[in-house]
């Protein structure tokens, strides 16, 4: 059986936040030739291109493990209608310099909890159009707008029972995808 090496990458710094939660419970209803590997990036430094040429350790660690994954997967939050600044530093230093995208081609899919009621949907587009740049073939169907309500996770972490079937749903369908898709 062929193993999916899939890049982890959390929109969020919070140390509670929702979205590392989702991470986590999403983890969980992976199929079991699923490994996940959490792409660290709150110690990216702002992106310049001025340093292109010799990139800090932090960067040159992303474009590693962006490179050795055969998927990815975006957790994200909403901040303003968009997509928090350092999930955008981050696709800028995988991306630079010109030529040099780690990004493209990975099959990605993106999943989003908010208190808000629409979710993440206006961070989740905004990446799409990001990622459709970027040349990241991005899962389309089905969308997952998580609201961070009571229940949504069970005492153990999970997903709670209400919102299971959608997820596992979601899950699976992802895992489609990037075996699709995956190089």
């Amino acid at each position: 059986m062929s193993r999916y090496r899939i890049a982890l990458v959390v929109g969020s710094l919070r140390r509670d936040s929702f979205n590392r939660k989702l991470a986590q419970a999403l983890l969980r209803l992976a199929p079991p030739d699923f490994e996940f590997q959490r792409v660290e990036i709150g110690d990216l430094p702002l992106y310049n291109q001025d340093d292109d040429g010799h990139p800090a350790e932090p960067v040159k660690r992303l474009k590693r493990e962006i490179g050795e994954a055969q998927g990815l997967l975006f957790v994200t939050p909403e901040y303003n209608r968009s997509v928090p600044g350092v999930l955008k530093n981050a696709l800028d230093h995988g991306s630079r310099p010109y030529g040099q995208n780690a990004w493209a081609g990975k099959p990605a899919g993106i999943i989003g909890v908010s208190v808000g009621a629409i979710g993440t949907a206006l961070a989740q587009q905004h990446l799409r159009n990001m990622l459709a740049y970027l040349d990241v073939p991005t899962m389309g169907q089905p969308e997952a707008f998580l609201h961070a309500k009571e229940g949504l996770f069970d005492a153990d972490g999970g997903i709670g029972e209400g919102s299971r079937a959608f997820v596992q749903g979601w899950m699976d369908r992802y895992a489609d995808w990037v075996r699709k898709h995956a190089g």
